[in-house]
């Protein structure tokens, strides 16, 4: 393509560059990542998940997720805190019957103690002492969390000053930690560094946009120089590759 072409598809990525709850599918097939973490999030809840259990879905999105589940409805809560995606919850949960409320992950949750046999969370913000709380004696916790050095490599590419970390305690031990001092018990504690692939620069300006906290700034305009960059590695090498940090935890609440 000429250089136009390229600038034009970029700025109409940019554009593009919104999600309702947390839907990628937007560039599926030109970006890959999380096909090659040692754990599987899904299967992981799912032999968490026994058919009386009431769980709680912290952080949902739109609830794409906790739906593919298929849980009892009944049985099933859920918090989201992004305003656009709570009021996806609210159009998609609550008629199913599913207990919906709009809060933070970071904050007081609104159930009281000992409601849950299993609070999940996939990327969210969470409290020790209030997941804690709300879990029954016996009840799980289960989360996949962002690392603190997510996406770097494709940060230092884009941006010129590289912004400091927006997570900086988004740490394994220091979650692991964390739980452990408020009375869980830890099975299971994994941490990875993968890779992030993309395909096409137009991908990248999306997923950039999308990702604003650990891109903040990004836009065509300011960053051009550096998408010329990032077209030139696509070019020689059909491919840009970042790094990936995930961690795992699943802790119990004792008897």
């Amino acid at each position: 393509m000429e250089h136009q072409e390229y600038l034009n598809q970029w700025l109409a990525e940019e554009q593009a560059a919104h999600i309702h709850g947390w839907d990628f599918s937007h560039i599926r097939g030109r970006y890959q990542e999380e096909n090659d973490l040692p754990w599987d999030y899904a299967d992981a809840v799912r032999l968490c998940l026994r058919p009386e259990a009431r769980i709680l879905d912290m952080d949902t999105g739109g609830g794409e997720f906790l739906l593919s589940l298929g849980h009892p409805h009944h049985l099933t809560s859920a918090t989201e805190g992004y305003p656009p995606n709570a009021a996806l919850c609210r159009r998609i949960l609550k008629p199913l019957g599913i207990d919906f409320h709009e809060a933070e992950g970071n904050g007081p949750l609104p159930f009281p103690d000992g409601a849950f046999d299993l609070v999940l969370n996939r990327h969210g913000d969470y409290r020790s002492e209030e997941v804690f709380r709300i879990l029954k004696p016996g009840g799980v916790f289960l989360t996949q969390q962002v690392g603190a050095e997510n996406d770097r490599e494709l940060v230092h590419l884009l941006l010129d000053p590289v912004p400091p970390l927006p997570f900086p305690a988004q740490y394994l031990d220091i979650a692991r930690r964390k739980l452990e001092t408020c009375g869980f018990s830890i099975l299971e504690a994994e941490e990875a560094f993968q890779s992030i692939r993309f395909w096409d620069v137009g991908a990248l300006v999306w997923f950039a946009r999308i990702i604003e906290w650990e891109f903040p700034g990004f836009s065509v305009e300011c960053c051009l120089n550096r998408l010329w960059r990032a077209q030139e590695i696509l070019d020689r090498d059909g491919v840009i590759v970042g790094r990936t940090h995930r961690f795992f935890l699943t802790a119990k609440k004792p008897l």
